[in-house]
C-alpha cells in the first residue's frame, strides 16, 4: 500500500486506522489499497462489489452506512476502460472511504441496491453518462438525457459538439432535433499568453527589447 501524498500527522493516523479497519473487514476481497489526498481507496473485483460494500457497512470498526454517490472514470486505452467509484461515509467514526472496481462496455457491474437502496438513481446516472450496465437494477434507464438520445456524454470518445442540436421551431410549435451544424470551423484555443512562453515567432514590440 503506497502513500501518494504527504498529509498532517493527525490525518495520516486517521487514514491508517481506516485502512486497517477496511483491510480487516474485507480480507481477500481487497485486491489493493491506497492512501491519497486524505482518504483511503480500496480496489475490489467487479463480482464482489456488493459483498465488499456490505462488509464496510456492517463491520463495527467501519460502519460506512452513509452512501454518498457512485460515479465512473473513462480510460479508453485500458482493456476494462471504466473505473466505477463508490464513496461512503461513516457518521459514527467521521471517516470516508472510496471503493473502486473496473468494467468495460459489455460486462455489467452488480447493482449496489441490495446494500444501499440509495444507489438506484446514481446507477441510472452512471449508465446514462457512461453506458455502464448494472445487473439486478430494477429500472435501469436514462435519467439526465432526453428520450432517444444517442451515445453517452461523459465517455472520452463522445464528440464535444454532440450529434444533434435542439431548438424550438415556431412553425411546428415544438422542440425539434437536427444534426449539429457548426457555423464556423471548429477551433482549438491556446490560452497560454505569448508573453509567458518561449514563442518561435516575433511579436510587435520585440524590437524595442532588442535595442535596449
Amino acid at each position: 500500500m503506497a502513500v501518494e501524498t504527504e498529509v498532517p500527522a493527525g490525518e495520516a493516523n486517521v487514514q491508517s486506522a481506516v485502512a486497517e479497519a477496511a483491510r480487516a473487514a474485507l480480507g481477500a476481497l481487497a485486491l489493493d489499497m491506497r492512501e491519497a489526498f486524505g482518504e483511503v481507496t480500496v480496489i475490489v473485483a467487479r463480482g464482489t462489489i456488493v459483498d465488499a460494500l456490505m462488509k464496510l457497512r456492517d463491520e463495527p470498526t467501519c460502519l460506512f452506512k452513509c452512501f454518498i454517490d457512485i460515479t465512473a472514470v473513462d480510460y479508453p486505452s485500458r482493456e476494462e476502460r471504466f473505473e466505477i467509484v463508490y464513496h461512503l461515509l461513516s457518521p459514527r467514526h467521521n471517516t470516508r472511504i472510496r471503493v473502486k472496481c473496473t468494467t468495460d462496455e459489455m460486462n455489467p457491474v452488480p447493482s449496489a441496491i441490495p446494500a444501499f437502496p440509495a444507489a438506484n438513481w446514481y446507477e441510472r446516472e452512471t449508465y446514462d453518462m457512461f453506458g455502464v450496465f448494472f445487473s439486478g437494477h430494477p429500472d435501469l434507464r436514462r435519467m439526465l438525457t432526453d428520450y432517444g438520445f444517442e451515445g453517452h456524454p461523459l465517455r472520452k470518445d463522445f464528440p464535444m459538439s454532440g450529434f444533434v442540436e435542439v431548438r424550438y421551431d415556431d412553425d411546428q410549435k415544438r422542440v425539434v432535433y437536427e444534426p449539429v451544424r457548426l457555423n464556423q470551423e471548429f477551433r482549438q484555443f491556446d490560452f497560454l499568453s505569448p508573453w509567458e512562453g518561449d514563442t518561435p515567432y516575433r511579436l510587435p514590440g520585440d524590437e524595442k527589447a532588442e535595442r535596449s
